[in-house]
């Protein structure tokens, strides 16, 4: 036997054996988490809209409606049931296709009788409602189907294989007489808490009873269910099923579905009884799946998914819609299927060791095998097909790993040689992470309104260039500290530090309805803290310290953002863009501090302010008016030059540059913005614009 056979004999066998441990792998549940993980990334790339997207609506109980009610009705947490009603009469008048409540109604109304009956006349009224019940193994009130409410009738045949349920908790007898039907909101995550599958159907009491999704779609057009082993026939679309009963999930992407605010579905059914004008058209719900849950974080049914982060729970209840509309469930594969792509690229891998003496072949042809998994498993969930991706990767992995042994043991002279090729493409520890700590891969933020603080030290170029390291990092940790401790003391978040610059934020992870004011007053003492410090550090560096700080307020992502094996809890947004520009703005002004409006009018009213322009930053069309705050000593010891200065703003915004100029010329002497401003006054009189709206537009970020 040739030494060429024997080596392609020798691939082969490590490529059976690579296949073999990634299966037993596979069947001890040891590669569940890293096929999970890959799932994931495959759902946040690939997500796109199905058939029936456009047909579903959500209606999202948010903290905005929370706090609408408060404010305008007093309400507190729980809601009186009859708060409702206008939402159900507002469908009602849209003329959607259902109304689904993700809600479970344990309990009578506080309030009364009367309450719970005028919802339910609303229920009654649109006579398309499913309500939410709760069935489960361990947990519920009931091991019987309760005569008030109205048991699932829609034509069942087949072979039964869906998971059953012991303990049921149903809504209230006194809203169950409008309502057409009821739904199972009892859907189960996987191991490592991502909902990926869901129950369309669940046996209990010897009756079949749909989930809330199936429910809705049953009202609004009743069919025939077919129970297969593998499929359940709704109507005349297969819908594939796992050997549990469960489907698995085909999730649309973040904000694939019309979401509307509670607040505003209900004051538009307030607004229709009372024949004035709602606030949406109800056009926008007419023949239209209209889910209703909750999305305020106080109210606990926020659910990961894998998207990243969390959604509300009736998200998921609305992606199981989507796809029993669309007919597009995901579907698995099939193990026959899977051991066979592992078996041929196990066995790439291991041939591309074993045969090749070329180290570019054998990193190429080991990549191919590394890849071509990778994109087989991508192209295949785009046509809605689960192809397990953990158990290639396992088997080439391990082929490569074993074929690099026996090479090694076979020949020892090309030791080095093997090592440096598979270091060039594969990291054994980035590998070791993502199987050992796989929630460390799990990113996501949410959206919340931040202040957000940039700062910079002015010239540190050049007083960087005159210090030894030694002495330079001296200066530069005893200023960030400084500033560190008065940012934090205020309750501030260090996001990160970029060599001098320091960016911060308020109101994460923490509330802090104040934060505007406590980024402000952050950063007016952080400029007194560094006034104080000038002279020791003048002796120190032979230069004067002075920092340009941005604030902005306004919504940003919040949260573990980076790379898969690299997060950090920082931001990002327009809002966070912003505030950087701001702080780079201030050189154009000569100005040190510079806050947006939005910042100030988050403001107690307290701080003193001046406006120093209504500017447009490069990249945006929409103008902010920026404003340069003090504190009181300073602003009532420049009082009269802020003044000549405000006069001065006015005129330019009028487009009078002749009079501000004079104006400007007064006080240009002691103010650098008025000294700004009397160039650009000079400039504008000498090229004057074809259309002026006031604003100075800014040429360098």
């Amino acid at each position: 036997m040739s030494r060429g056979l024997k080596k392609i004999l020798a691939g082969i066998a490590i490529g059976f054996i690579g296949t073999l441990l990634a299966v037993g792998a596979l069947t001890t549940g040891l590669l569940d988490t890293l096929e999970n993980v890959t799932f994931d990334l495959r759902a946040r790339v690939l997500a796109k809209s199905g058939a029936a997207t456009d047909q579903i609506a959500v209606i999202l109980l948010d903290q905005k409606s929370l706090d609408w009610a408060q404010e305008s009705f007093g309400l507190g947490w729980p809601w009186p049931r009859q708060a409702y009603a206008p939402l159900v009469d507002f469908c009602r008048e849209a003329g959607v296709a259902s109304l689904a409540f993700d809600v479970v109604f344990t309990e009578p109304s506080v309030y009364g009788v009367h309450d719970d009956k005028t919802l339910s006349d609303s229920f009654a009224a649109l006579g398309r409602v499913v309500l939410a019940a709760d069935f489960a193994q361990h947990d519920g009130t009931a091991k019987k189907w309760p005569r008030h409410i109205p048991a699932p009738i829609f034509p069942l045949s087949g072979t039964p294989n869906v998971p059953s349920a012991s303990l049921a908790t149903f809504p209230i007898p006194d809203l169950t007489g409008g309502i057409t039907s009821i739904g199972n909101v009892n859907v189960s995550p996987d191991a490592d808490t991502i909902y990926r599958r869901f129950p369309l159907l669940i046996r209990f009491d010897n009756r079949y009873v749909p989930s809330l999704p199936l429910a809705a779609s049953l009202v609004a057009e009743p069919t025939s269910i077919n129970l297969r082993r593998n499929a359940l026939i709704f109507g005349t679309t297969p819908v594939p099923i796992t050997d549990k009963g469960l489907t698995i999930l085909n999730y649309r992407g973040n904000n694939a579905y019309s979401t509307y605010s509670a607040a505003a579905v209900m004051e538009s059914g307030m607004r229709l009884a009372e024949g004035q004008k709602p606030i949406i058209d109800p056009k926008k719900f007419e023949g239209k799946y209209v889910l209703f849950g909750f999305s305020a974080t106080g109210l606990y049914d926020l659910r990961p998914t894998p998207l990243g982060g969390v959604t509300p729970g009736v998200m998921v209840n609305a992606t199981a819609l989507d796809n029993l509309l669309s007919g597009d469930f995901m579907r698995m594969s099939g193990i026959a299927t899977d051991i066979a792509i592992t078996l041929a690229f196990a066995i790439l891998a291991g041939l591309s060791v074993t045969i090749f003496q070329s180290l570019w072949l054998t990193v190429a042809t080991s990549a191919v095998a590394l890849t071509a998994p990778v994109g087989l498993a991508m192209a295949s969930y785009s046509i809605g097909i689960w192809s397990n991706l953990a158990v290639p990767l396992a088997g080439c992995m391990t082929s490569l790993f074993l074929a690099g042994a026996f090479k090694y043991a076979t020949e020892g002279r090309q030791k080095q040689f093997i090592k440096s090729a598979f270091k060039q493409y594969l990291s054994p520890h980035v590998i070791d992470q993502l199987l050992q700590n796989p929630d460390r891969l799990t990113l996501g933020g949410e959206r919340r309104e931040l202040t957000i603080f940039f700062s910079d030290l002015e010239g540190f170029t050049s007083i960087s260039e005159g210090l030894t390291p030694e002495e330079l990092t001296s200066v530069l940790n005893d200023y960030l500290t400084a500033m560190t401790d008065i940012i934090q003391g205020t309750g501030g978040t260090v996001d990160k530090y970029e060599g001098d610059a320091i960016i911060a934020f308020w109101n994460a992870p923490v509330d802090q309805p104040d934060h505007a004011g406590r980024g402000v007053r952050a950063a007016l003492m952080c400029q007194e803290k560094l006034a104080q410090m000038r002279p020791e550090l003048r002796e120190r560096t032979g230069k004067d310290f002075r920092m340009r700080i941005g604030l902005n307020t306004g919504p940003a992502v919040v949260g573990n953002l980076g790379s898969h094996t690299r997060f950090d809890y920082t931001m990002l947004g327009d809002s966070v863009n912003l505030a950087a520009r701001l702080e780079s703005i201030n050189k154009q002004f000569g100005t040190y501090t510079m806050i947006s409006q939005a910042t100030l009018e988050q403001l107690d009213g307290k701080t003193p302010t001046r406006e120093l322009s209504c500017i447009r930053v490069v990249g945006k069309n929409e103008a902010v008016t920026v404003f340069e705050p003090f504190t009181a000593e300073v602003f009532l010891s420049r009082q009269e030059i802020l003044d000549t200065f405000s006069l001065g703003l006015k005129e330019f915004y009028k487009g009078d540059f002749e009079q501000a100029t004079a104006l400007f010329k007064i006080i240009a002497s002691d103010d650098p913005p008025a000294a700004r401003y009397l160039d650009k006054c000079l400039e504008l009189i000498k090229t004057p614009p074809d259309v002026w709206d006031g604003v100075w537009t800014m040429i360098n970020k």
